[in-house]
């Protein structure tokens, strides 16, 4: 629960959770936001005007149906709250902010964590980009991982294998 360990409930993930009819026709983005503080990166990243915010404090709006997928809000927001979910066949496509050196590898397999880190899936490294940064001088890395479809609201991180 939020309040409690900061963690969020299905509760609070209904408002910002794209359809599985919507994920399924290409990437969108998804948002884990859910405090109030000044901050609107992801707005300004946005080419679609997707995201939206009331006022500078309020929590992002996401517009599925506007979202084209194109990742510049997950390398825009500095508290890695934004990622791509994606619904294939035979797989969940979930695109992520990584911070980390040196970066996974393509092919790679890894631990899809949940939101307390455990593990709870294997998952494999499918892209490794880079896209502009919140200050558009820096790249922000973004890694595409592979889950099984119906993990794809589970995982939200990986750990890589030693």
């Amino acid at each position: 629960m939020i309040e409690v360990d900061g963690v969020p409930t299905f509760e609070n993930l209904k408002t910002s959770m794209p359809t599985e009819e919507r994920m399924r026709k290409k990437a969108v983005a998804m948002h884990e936001c859910y405090q109030d503080i000044p901050c609107d990166p992801c707005v300004y990243s946005c080419p679609t005007k997707a995201i939206t915010m009331e006022t500078l404090v309020s929590t992002p709006r996401i517009n599925h149906e506007l979202c084209n997928g194109c990742g510049l809000c997950v390398a825009a927001c500095p508290g890695i709250a934004i990622f791509l979910m994606e619904l294939k066949e035979d797989r969940g496509l979930i695109t992520l902010a990584y911070e980390f050196v040196p970066l996974p590898n393509p092919g790679e397999i890894v631990d899809g964590l949940d939101r307390y880190g455990r593990a709870v899936c294997e998952a494999r490294v499918e892209r490794v980009y880079s896209l502009p940064g919140i200050d558009k001088k820096t790249k922000t890395s973004l890694v595409r991982i592979s889950v099984p479809p119906e993990k794809i609201m589970e995982v939200r991180f990986f750990r890589r294998r030693e």
